[in-house]
């Protein structure tokens, strides 16, 4: 009989345990892809569940607004770009950088060879294909350093409103498209198109990169003890995933194909995507270092007549959750 109370009593605290579980949602920057690769594999490994987690991960998607998500209740947290999260902030919604686990940018143009392309000043006179919904930022801080009009004519640039493919440059339509190192651009050369037809123009080599890929909340969640306490195991156990994901990236985008319920994701393409990744991820540890955020400030700053930013945010990121999730 003392077994059998000893054995249900084990039980019941098992039982107790789990439903204790945190619940944490995360709202995606985009659909299930080895971009995310960390958090997909923080989950499949039990890194959340040995912080006492219980994670739910969102997809993302072109009619998914990872802001509107988050201020909607939606999500306790989300991935996005810096660039659209401080924008977000000046038009009003209180988002928050608490962890930063990209240090390096993959945005860049790529552009056929033959339009006569090989610098920046050739852009004049050129269409070139842009994302929007907050995507766009970068590109119009760059022309603006640039001192480039992007409303057309023969001393700026037609803006393509770009969708997420890249048709334009394979249909001709635009001279130069939007890229991610780890995604787009290999679609182009999977196309057909040969990399020695190609010019390529990365906004690191370029000097105007900004922060992509980081952790925010609301601003009001962060005076609740609790939710910090959430937010620090949750970052803890993230850039677990994220390292292992460096570690083994053949193995992470297998876990993130073993997530994709689309069944649009190919081995291929996701194990090279996650080998571009981990160049971006390499060398953080979660925590914002300020240069970058400086650096990301001046260049949305550095608008002309109509920045991204019209002002340096004040209160747009915190080391409250690294400091504690790091030690």
């Amino acid at each position: 009989m003392k077994r059998i109370l000893t054995g249900m009593a084990a039980a019941a605290l098992l039982a107790g345990a789990a439903q204790a579980a945190d619940e944490v949602t995360l709202q995606l920057k985009w659909v299930t892809q080895a971009q995310f690769a960390g958090y997909y594999v923080a989950l499949d490994k039990g890194f959340y569940e040995e912080e006492g987690l219980d994670v739910t991960i969102k997809a993302g998607g072109p009619d998914i607004a990872p802001v509107q998500v988050l201020l909607g209740g939606g999500a306790d947290v989300m991935v996005d770009w810096m660039p659209s999260a401080l924008a977000a902030r000046e038009q009003g919604v209180p988002v928050v950088n608490i962890a930063q686990p990209y240090k390096s940018s993959g945005m860049m143009l790529t552009c056929l060879k033959e339009t006569g392309i090989t610098s920046p000043a050739d852009f004049k006179g050129k269409t070139l294909g842009v994302w929007f919904f907050g995507n766009e930022y970068p590109f119009l801080s760059w022309m603006a350093t640039l001192g480039i009009p992007t409303a057309g004519g023969a001393d700026g640039v037609e803006v393509l409103k770009q969708g997420f493919n890249v048709d334009p440059l394979l249909q001709k339509q635009a001279a130069c498209i939007s890229t991610m190192t780890y995604n787009e651009y290999w679609q182009v050369i999977d196309a057909g198109i040969s990399p020695d037809d190609l010019v390529t123009f990365k906004y690191e080599d370029q000097g105007v990169a900004t922060l992509e890929d980081g952790l925010y909340v609301l601003e009001q969640n962060l005076s609740d003890a609790a939710f910090q306490d959430k937010m620090v195991r949750f970052v803890r156990a993230s850039m677990k995933g994220w390292k292992y994901a460096e570690a083994n990236p053949d193995e992470a985008a297998m876990i993130v194909l073993d997530n994709d319920d689309t069944g649009a994701q190919t081995e291929g393409h996701q194990k090279r995507m996650m080998g571009e990744v981990a160049k971006l991820t390499a060398g953080s540890n979660g925590a914002l270092d300020p240069a970058d955020y400086e650096r990301t400030v001046a260049t949305l700053l550095a608008g002309g007549s109509d920045p991204v930013i019209s002002k340096a945010p004040e209160g747009a990121w915190t080391h409250a959750i690294t400091d504690k999730a790091l030690q």
